[in-house]
């Protein structure tokens, strides 16, 4: 068996055992469905080539595929956010108790999709803002929805998104993403990344994340890339 090979059955192996492991839990609850939104009023102007964000909204999975089919989007990368460096990894992250959220980092050009477009996609799209400390099936805070900003740009586009949405009653609750300050960000493990790609038969992925690329694609036709950008393939 060569090393390919021996990589390749060890991912799938992982994917399989993480299944009673957070992500992948048997669903309670209906897959949840996009809203259309609004655009926000107040957005960045895109000052640069390249720029972070950091959006947490329940199982990077989905969250993660959304935006790797995002046009402007250069990488996007599962990982945590919000606890410490020292227990960002996934079984522990999974206890609920380290303060972490599972998060995607978007490295994005603000000249080809602006900052606001990306809070428009993962309010109407990649998650229900809504949902206190859950996401769908799953359950704890390291599925909150949160925004852990690094830039005051950033801040100021989401507060002012979050009231706008709020005040227009478009969501049926009002929305609960905390607007956070950026502490760090670290990736996650190999076989979580690209993992909606790369399991596009998984259980999981079918019920709840493939209807959200679809969404995408429909809602926001103009902004969908047929191709996703990948993590696994620009490490080579």
């Amino acid at each position: 068996m060569s090393i390919r090979t021996s990589s390749k059955a060890l991912a799938a192996f992982f994917a399989t055992a993480i299944l009673s492991l957070g992500c992948g839990t048997v669903a309670s609850r209906a897959a949840e469905d996009a809203v259309v939104i609004p655009a926000p009023t107040i957005d960045e102007a895109g000052k640069s080539s390249t720029e972070t964000a950091i959006f947490a909204g329940g199982c990077f999975w989905g969250v993660q595929g959304v935006f790797q089919h995002v046009k402007g989007v250069k990488s996007a990368v599962s990982g945590y956010a919000g606890g410490e460096a020292s227990t960002a990894q996934y079984e522990t992250v999974s206890t609920g108790t380290t303060g972490h959220a599972e998060s995607v980092q978007v490295t994005f050009n603000p000249r080809e999709v602006s900052y606001g477009k990306l809070l428009q996609i993962f309010f109407s799209v990649a998650h229900n803002p809504t949902q206190l400390n859950f996401q769908g099936p799953d359950e704890g805070t390291q599925y909150r929805s949160a925004l852990f900003i690094s830039e005051p740009e950033q801040r100021k586009v989401a507060e002012a998104y979050i009231a706008k949405l709020d005040k227009a009653h478009v969501f049926k609750q009002p929305i609960v993403t905390k607007v956070t300050d950026y502490t760090g960000f670290y990736p996650a493990e190999q076989y979580h990344q690209d993992f909606l790609t790369l399991n596009p038969s998984y259980p999981y992925i079918v019920y709840n994340d493939l209807p959200k690329i679809e969404n995408l694609k429909q809602i926001f036709p103009a902004d969908y890339r047929k191709d996703p950008v990948l993590v696994l393939k620009a490490k080579g």
